[in-house]
């Protein structure tokens, strides 16, 4: 990890012994550390680094960590308490002030770098996955859903109807599983269906018509009786 990728941690604690241990740990995660032992040299540090995360004692002399956690509210910095109190009540009051996590001590060594990390990963989340490719292949076919296109090996187009295209895409995504006829009008019209309504059989005979068109050799949709109709071909996404 280069210079420029280290996280900053700017522990606040008045016992040396126990702000070196912390700082010694934190480095060796490949962490940059400042420290400071009390208020004044926390805001002394914070005029010259931005730090990702504060490490507050709560029992600090003159200014106490819940008074400056309170300040620190506005910043956009996480803030982990850490204090010898255990009662629910500090841990309450320093949360209500704005801290993202409370450790007691004494704590295991893993344990603060875990709940570090934790409150790091909170402020930030990764970056969004890339939404799935909406082309799929399949019987030598391209089906372009964003596009709304269908195409040929040789690359042309086969017309088809918004119903159509709706239809296929609803089998598409769906291969190999039995979607009714209720499931289906949904897709397209946004509707439930009605009893014996036969507007999903029109359109797969339409549809039928066209694939057989280009693949007559394969039955891409075949019925389920008291089912519905099953998309029987594999199908790839691609990109």
């Amino acid at each position: 990890m280069s210079q420029q990728q280290l996280q900053t941690v700017l522990i606040v604690e008045d016992d040396a012994d126990i702000r070196r241990l912390v700082a010694g740990l934190l480095s060796r995660e490949n962490f940059e550390v400042e420290e400071a032992e009390d208020g004044v040299a926390m805001d002394a540090v914070l005029s010259r680094v931005r730090p990702d995360i504060i490490i507050l004692d709560l029992m600090l002399p003159g200014e106490d960590g819940l008074s400056i956690c309170r300040r620190l509210q506005g910043h956009g910095i996480p803030v982990i308490m850490l204090t010898a109190k255990s009662d629910e009540i500090d841990r309450v009051l320093g949360l209500e002030m704005g801290a993202d996590d409370y450790v007691v001590k004494p704590f295991g060594p893993r344990e603060l770098i875990a709940r570090v990390r934790t409150v790091l990963r909170r402020g930030h989340p990764p970056a969004p996955l890339a939404p799935p490719s909406r082309r799929f292949a399949f019987a030598g076919l391209t089906l372009d859903v964003d596009a709304r296109r269908l195409t040929a090996a040789d690359g042309a187009s086969i017309a088809l109807t918004t119903a159509e295209f709706d239809l296929l895409t609803a089998l598409v995504e769906h291969p190999r599983r039995v979607l009714s006829r209720d499931q289906i009008l949904g897709r397209i019209f946004g509707r439930t269906a009605e009893p014996y309504d036969r507007t999903v059989d029109v359109l797969v005979s339409r549809l039928r018509k066209k694939l057989s068109a280009v693949t007559p050799d394969m039955a891409l949709v075949t019925t389920v009786r008291n089912g519905g109709y099953l998309f029987t071909e594999t199908v790839r996404r691609v990109p």
